[in-house]
């Protein structure tokens, strides 16, 4: 897996706003979705094009255009959503499908209790949105069902990772076709799984506490 942790002041400004306890819901989602956005657009850098001939008002000119199948967004529920808005705003030409998960407190393990996603996914790129990688649990059965269904390539965004959490996807897919991108790397995870120092639970920050 290759990681990349994307070093640039504005989302280093806007990650420490995140973090910030004081930061109510309204102004979380709206810098979540800043943010995500600065992420995209380093996470789509490798995105797949086409050549295509476009006539301007003066000659013709030779560009790109995203290739097709086009590339689908995927949001974890439930905090995953407060990223879509951001995602598609880069990729609005893309398809979006939804992934709930559920982690259980005390294993840690991930189980899925909502898919809305295509059956083929043969040859798609697909970006996968979870605010936190902690564990690890949620990104592995994730990407365990995209690859299933043939993802050629998968790229998470995340707002902040943690070491172990990393260290378990990599552990899972060492090869080549997976990427995360995020803003930050913190230190540790705490005894509940909860990445220090982190942000808090990004679902419940987005949200409120339901």
């Amino acid at each position: 897996m290759r990681t990349l942790v994307v070093d640039h002041p504005l989302v280093a400004h806007k990650l420490t706003a995140l973090r910030d306890e004081r930061t109510d819901s309204p102004t979380f989602r709206r810098l979540a979705d800043e943010l995500v956005t600065l992420l995209a657009y380093e996470a789509t850098r490798s995105v797949a094009v086409e050549p295509v001939e476009v006539t301007t008002p003066v000659a013709v000119a030779t560009g790109v255009r995203l290739a097709k199948p086009l590339p689908l967004v995927v949001p974890v529920l439930r905090a995953g959503l407060g990223m879509l808005d951001g995602m598609t705003r880069l990729l609005p030409t893309a398809e979006v499908g939804f992934l709930g998960m559920l982690r259980d407190e005390t294993s840690l393990l991930a189980t899925a209790y909502a898919n809305r996603l295509p059956e083929d996914l043969s040859g798609r790129e697909v970006f996968v949105l979870d605010p936190m990688l902690a564990t690890g649990g949620t990104l592995v059965t994730t990407f365990e069902l995209l690859v299933e269904r043939g993802a050629r390539s998968i790229t998470a965004i995340c707002l902040l990772a943690a070491p172990e959490g990393i260290a378990t996807v990599e552990a899972r897919f060492p090869g080549q076709g997976v990427t995360l991108v995020c803003a930050g790397v913190d230190e540790r995870l705490n005894e509940k799984g909860y990445i220090h120092p982190g942000l808090g639970d990004a679902g419940d920050r987005l949200y409120g506490v339901v």
